[in-house]
């Protein structure tokens, strides 16, 4: 069990949203659950804490494990502040908002998680110099890490033919998601171009216990197994899914909980 264990049994009606500034000024909102050492969850692209890591139980089996799942919107999601400047979306900017929550709640020892586009910034938090106790990868693979123009010129796409596309079209997905939750697309569009490549060798920052974890129909960010073997101290757990249905699996919650319990 995780330090502070007396907060098993926290019922969702416990949970607290809080709204954080980060380095520029820009309003996070911050979801949290339990009691205990903390976990940072990041959520996917075009989700929310509330899908990724409250609907399906993940927080909740977390914080009757004795955690304390604390969980951002990230800039341009959810409850989130979505600016519409340019000047809002620097170079990482996901990786900064993350180093700036850890700072202004005084975390020290926790542990990250991320989720996809989570994924990709808790590797960029670390690389710029994060050092969380246990680092979760998930939806993740080697060749998504250093591939993110593509990918991104896939969504910025989406978003620029959003009214035209029709089902059938390999964007149908996409833009159906985005309309679903809602998505503030210029918003969406300028934080697109704003996340990091991470080529493999800058891989070797990441030397605390890391867990890839993804589904086993999940081949959206390339190979979880590749990105295992370039990682320094990484272990491969595969759940049932893909890369949209993973998180609705209850194994996610099971894993983090044996993982993070190590």
């Amino acid at each position: 069990m995780a330090d502070g264990a007396e907060g098993a049994g926290k019922a969702l009606s416990d949970l607290v949203t809080e709204r954080v500034s980060s380095f520029d000024g820009t309003g996070l909102a911050v979801h949290r659950l339990g009691a205990g050492r903390p976990v940072l969850l990041l959520h996917g692209l075009f989700s929310t804490a509330e899908v990724n890591w409250i609907k399906f139980g993940h927080a909740q089996k977390l914080a009757d494990a004795g955690f304390e799942a604390i969980m951002p919107d990230l800039r341009a999601h959810g409850l989130s502040g979505k600016p519409h400047d340019p000047a809002a979306y620097p170079d990482d900017v996901l990786a900064q908002d993350v180093a700036a929550l850890v700072d202004t709640l005084g975390l020290e020892e926790f542990d990250l998680v991320g989720f996809s586009l989570g994924a990709r910034t808790a590797v960029r938090a670390v690389i710029n110099g994060l050092r969380p106790r246990r680092l979760v990868l998930a939806g993740m693979g080697l060749e998504g890490l250093a591939g993110w123009n593509r990918r991104a010129a896939f969504f910025i796409d989406a978003i620029d033919r959003f009214d035209l596309i029709k089902r059938g079209d390999a964007a149908f997905m996409a833009m159906s998601f985005m309309k679903t939750m809602k998505i503030d697309r210029v918003a969406a569009r300028l934080l697109l171009q704003s996340v990091a490549d991470t080529e493999p060798v800058q891989l070797s920052a990441l030397t605390m216990p890391t867990m890839v974890l993804c589904g086993d129909k999940d081949n959206d960010n390339g190979s979880a197994q590749k990105l295992v073997e370039a990682l320094p101290n990484a272990q491969y757990v595969e759940i049932p899914g893909t890369h949209m249905s993973s998180v609705t699996e209850a194994a996610m919650g099971d894993a983090l909980v044996r993982f993070l319990n190590g």
